[in-house]
C-alpha cells in the first residue's frame, strides 16, 4: 500500500503556506525512509504540533528534522518522538520544543539505538522538570556533550548540576552551557575512553574481514546511578555491547571493543545448539561457561590466530589469585586460553589437561558440559563457597553468556539464541479442601510453576512446628522499598538509592526463649515493682487555670476575698480533671549484622544471643505495661539489599510465634543502618501515639560492602535520624562498641545514646533505660 500527500487534504489545507511547501519538498526523501505507517505518524506528527499554535518554525523543524532520525534509529520512535514532544507541550516554551526537535538527530546519531533514545527522551522531561532554566543551554552543546558522554554519563552530569543549582538560576545557566569550572570537572570526572557509535563501523568492517558475513550490534547503557555498563551480551542474534570502554590497563579501548566483539561473533558462529541447564547447579554452569567459552575461542584462532593475542592480553590472572572460587575460574580461562601462562595448581591443570585431551572434539559442546562438570566436582575439595553474583570473570570482553544456555521454556524454532528467563513461579491463594484433594506435591521446591497457598496455616501431622505455607515453594518478597541517602561530600540526597527488601523471619526453637526467663527469673522480678510503678494512675487533677471543666472552690474563695479587701483577684479559679494514661509506641530496631556472632570478650556467649536475651527481657516489661511495640531487624549486603525483619508488629500479640522468630534470630551481611532507620520510621509514623520511639541496638557504626568512605554512611545515619525527628520519631541509640563515643553522639545526638562499656550487663540495662525514657 502507497500513501500520498494528497491524501491527507484536509490536515494540508490547515497548514501554513510554507509548511505545505516544505512537506511537498521533504516527501520525496520521506518516503524511502518512512513505510506507509511510518509516514502516517509522520503527517499525524505535523498535525499535532500544528494544533499546539505554537508557531510555524515549530512544525517546520518537525518536517525537516524527523527523516534523519529515522535514517538513525528506525521508524518506530516517531510515534514516541511526537508523545514526547506533546507532553512536553505543557511544560516549556515552544522555542525549547523546537531545540529538542532540532537536535534529535544529533541524540540519534550518537546513541544509535532506538531504546537508548527513548530514555534520553525520559531523561529530557525529568530535566525539564528539575533545571528548566539548563535544558536550552545544554541542548545548545548537546553535540560537544555526546562527543564525551554516554547516556548515563549524560544523565549524572545533568542531575548533579539541578540538584546543585536547583533554586540559582543563574548558575544553572552557567553551569548547562559548560561556563563553570564545576561544570567542566564533573564533565571530566564523567568522561568514558571511547564510545561504541565512534568505532560501530570499524567493528563491523572488522568482523565483516573476519567471517565474510554481517552480524548486528547494539549499544546499551546500563550505567544510569554507576560508571559502569551493562556487559557485552547476545539476544535475538544481535550484539549488545556497552556504549563505551575505558583503557583496560595499556590496552587502548578500541582493542577492548574488538575483542567483545570477536568473542560475540565468535558465539554465534559456533555454537550449533545450545546447552542443555537440566540438572546443573549455578557452580557447575559457571564452570561449563568457561570451558565453552574456551571452545568457541580456540576453533575461531585456529582460524584466525591473531586472535589470540588480541583476547590474552586482557586477561590479568595470576598464580597467586586463590581467594574465592572467582578467582580460579579467571586463572583457568586465561590457562585454556594463553599457552605462555604457567599454574601449577592442580586443579587448573586438570582443566588444561582434559581440554587439551579433546581438541578433537571441539565441535560439539557436548565436551564443555563433559569438562565443566568433572571440574566442578573435583572443586569441591578446595572448600571454598561459590557465589553466583561475585564469582565471575573479570575479562571486560567476555559476555554473559545467555546466549548458549538452554533452559526449559526454550524455543529452539522460535531462535537458537538465548535471553531466557526462568519459569515465572505463581502463587495461587486456595482453602483447606482445595489444598487437601488437589495438592500433588506437598513440599514443592523452587522450580514449581505453582504453588498454592491458605489464608489460614495448616501443619502436617508429622510436624506440627512448620506450616505447608512455609515449607511450599520460593520465599515470599515484598515489594521493595526505596529511599533516598544523603551524600555529604556534594551535600545532596541521591534520589531512590537504596533499596530494603523485607523478609519473612525464619522460626527457632522457643526452648531457648523459655531459658531466657529462667536465667533471668531474679532480674524479673527485680522489675515488677518498677513495672508496678509506671502503671496509670488514674485522673489528676490540673488547678490553676483561666479555662477548665470545674470551678476550684478554694481559688474562687480567695479570689472574692481579694476583690473584698481591693486587690486584683487571681483568674485563674478553674481546674480541669485528667486521666493519666500512657500514650506510646516503640519499635526496637536489632543490627543482624555479620560482627553479632563473634563472641563477647572472656564469655561463651556471641553479642547476637546477649541481644536475643536483651530483647526478650525487653520484651517481657513493655508487654507487661501494655505500651504497643515492635521488633524488627535488619542486614546489608550493599545498598541495593537491605534485608530487613519483623519479629514483631505493633498489633501482633507477644506470643509464641514472634517468641520462635526472636529464636530463629541469625547475623550476617553488613550495618546500613541510615536505610533501615528510614524503613522503621515508616512503620512508627503510622502509629496514633502521641510519642513514638525507636530504639536502636547495635554492636558498630553504619558499614557496607559497597561503601569505602567510613564518613558516607555515619552522615547518611545522622540525616536519617534528622527526617525521622521531623516527623516526631525519638531515637534512642544503645551501642555495645566500647569505641562507639568518638561517633555515635554525633549521629544520634549527645543525650540520645549509651555505650555499654560491659555488654554482658546489656539484659539489665535495657529494660531499666526504657522505663526512663518512656516515664
Amino acid at each position: 500500500m502507497s500513501v500520498n500527500l494528497k491524501d491527507y487534504q484536509e490536515i494540508l489545507e490547515d497548514l501554513e503556506p510554507e509548511s505545505v511547501t516544505l512537506l511537498e519538498n521533504a516527501w520525496h526523501e520521506a518516503s524511502k525512509v518512512l513505510s506507509p505507517r511510518g509516514l502516517d505518524n509522520y503527517i499525524k506528527g505535523v498535525s499535532a504540533l500544528h494544533n499546539l499554535r505554537r508557531g510555524r518554525s515549530l512544525v517546520d523543524c518537525w518536517i525537516d528534522e524527523i527523516p534523519q532520525v529515522v535514517k538513525e534509529i528506525g521508524e518506530d520512535i516517531v510515534s514516541e518522538l511526537a508523545t514526547a514532544v506533546l507532553a512536553l507541550a505543557s511544560r516549556t516554551s515552544g522555542s525549547v520544543i523546537e531545540l529538542v526537535l532540532a537536535t534529535s538527530p544529533t541524540a540519534a546519531r550518537r546513541l544509535g539505538d532506538a531504546e537508548l533514545f527513548q530514555n534520553y527522551l525520559q531523561f529530557l522531561n525529568t530535566l525539564i522538570a528539575q533545571a528548566p532554566r539548563g535544558i536550552r543551554p545544554m541542548l545548545d552543546k548537546l553535540e560537544l556533550l555526546f562527543e564525551q558522554l554516554t547516556l548515563g554519563g549524560l544523565r549524572r552530569w545533568a542531575m548533579w548540576g539541578a540538584h546543585a543549582h536547583r533554586t540559582d538560576y543563574e548558575e544553572q545557566v552557567r553551569y548547562f552551557s559548560l561556563t563553570s569550572k564545576e561544570s567542566l570537572a564533573i564533565l571530566q570526572k564523567e568522561r568514558k575512553g571511547t564510545l561504541f557509535v565512534d568505532v560501530q563501523r570499524r567493528i563491523n568492517m572488522y568482523l565483516r574481514a573476519l567471517w565474510a558475513r554481517d552480524f548486528f550490534m547494539k549499544p546499551t547503557s546500563g550505567d544510569f546511578e554507576t560508571r559502569e555498563g551493562y556487559r557485552p551480551f547476545i539476544e535475538n542474534y544481535f550484539i549488545h555491547l556497552p556504549d563505551a570502554f575505558d583503557n583496560f590497563g595499556d590496552v587502548p579501548a578500541t582493542e577492548v571493543y574488538r575483542a567483545a566483539a570477536a568473542h560475540a561473533a565468535a558465539h554465534l558462529v559456533e555454537t550449533k545448539q545450545p546447552i542443555s541447564a537440566e540438572s546443573l547447579n549455578p557452580m557447575q554452569m559457571a564452570v561449563i561457561s568457561v570451558i565453552e567459552d574456551a571452545r568457541v575461542e580456540t576453533l575461531s584462532i585456529n582460524r584466525f590466530p591473531g586472535l589470540q593475542k588480541t583476547w590474552s592480553s586482557l586477561h590479568t590472572a595470576t598464580p597467586d589469585m586463590n581467594a574465592s572460587m572467582g578467582d580460579y575460574l579467571n586463572r583457568l580461562a586465561r590457562a585454556l586460553l594463553d599457552p605462555d601462562y604457567k599454574d601449577k595448581d592442580k586443579w587448573i591443570a586438570e582443566g588444561c589437561r582434559l581440554f587439551k585431551a579433546a581438541q578433537d572434539k571441539l565441535d560439539s559442546h557436548q565436551i564443555s558440559w563433559d569438562i565443566g562438570v568433572q571440574l566442578a566436582h573435583s572443586f569441591r575439595g578446595k572448600n571454598l563457597p561459590f557465589n553466583p553474583r561475585t564469582d565471575i570473570l573479570n575479562t571486560p570482553y567476555r559476555d554473559d553468556n545467555r546466549y548458549f544456555w538452554e533452559f526449559e521454556e526454550f524455543d529452539f524454532d522460535k531462535s537458537i539464541s538465548a535471553g531466557y528467563e526462568t519459569v515465572k513461579q505463581v502463587r495461587k491463594y486456595v482453602n483447606v479442601m482445595e489444598f487437601a484433594n488437589e495438592v500433588d506435591v506437598e513440599t514443592a521446591g523452587d522450580d514449581a510453576q505453582e504453588i498454592w497457598v491458605m489464608g489460614t496455616e495448616f501443619f502436617p501431622y508429622e510436624d506440627a512446628g512448620v506450616s505447608y505455607n512455609e515449607m511450599e515453594g520460593k520465599e515470599p518478597v515484598s515489594a521493595p522499598f526505596h529511599y533516598s541517602e544523603w551524600d555529604y561530600q556534594i551535600q545532596l540526597e541521591r534520589p531512590d538509592w537504596s533499596t530494603v527488601q523485607e523478609k519473612r523471619a525464619k522460626m527457632g526453637d522457643m526452648q531457648c526463649i523459655d531459658e531466657i526467663a529462667t536465667q533471668y527469673k531474679r532480674e524479673i522480678a527485680r522489675m515488677k515493682f518498677l513495672l508496678d510503678a509506671m502503671q496509670p494512675q488514674g485522673t489528676r487533677r490540673i488547678r490553676k487555670l483561666e479555662d477548665g471543666d470545674d470551678i476550684d472552690i478554694n481559688a474562687a474563695i480567695r479570689s472574692m476575698i481579694d476583690i473584698r479587701m481591693g486587690i486584683q483577684p487571681d483568674p485563674r479559679i478553674m481546674m480541669r480533671s485528667i486521666r493519666k494514661i500512657r500514650d506510646i509506641s516503640v519499635l526496637v530496631l536489632l543490627d543482624l549484622s555479620e560482627s553479632t556472632n563473634e563472641k563477647v570478650a572472656g564469655q561463651e556467649y556471641t553479642v547476637l544471643e546477649l541481644t536475643r536475651q536483651a530483647t526478650v527481657l525487653l520484651a517481657n516489661a513493655i508487654d507487661k505495661i501494655g505500651d504497643p511495640f515492635a521488633i524488627h531487624g535488619f542486614c546489608s549486603d550493599g545498598r541495593h539489599d537491605v534485608e530487613y525483619y519483623r519479629y514483631k508488629d505493633f498489633e501482633q500479640p507477644y506470643n509464641e510465634i514472634p517468641k520462635a522468630k526472636l529464636a530463629g534470630m541469625t547475623g550476617q551481611l553488613s550495618t546500613r543502618m541510615g536505610a533501615a532507620i528510614r524503613h522503621a520510621s515508616h512503620y512508627l509514623k503510622q502509629q496514633k501515639s502521641s510519642k513514638k520511639l525507636l530504639l536502636v541496638i547495635t554492636d558498630g557504626e553504619p558499614a557496607d560492602v559497597d561503601v569505602r568512605d567510613p564518613q558516607y554512611l555515619r552522615f547518611d545515619t545522622k540525616k536519617a535520624v534528622e527526617e525521622a525527628a521531623r516527623s516526631g520519631v525519638i531515637t534512642y541509640c544503645m551501642s555495645l562498641d566500647p569505641r562507639a563515643d568518638q561517633y555515635v553522639s554525633r549521629i544520634f545526638g549527645e543525650r540520645n545514646y549509651l555505650v555499654v562499656d560491659h555488654v554482658e550487663r546489656l539484659p539489665e540495662k535495657l529494660p531499666v533505660l526504657y522505663a526512663g525514657l518512656t516515664r
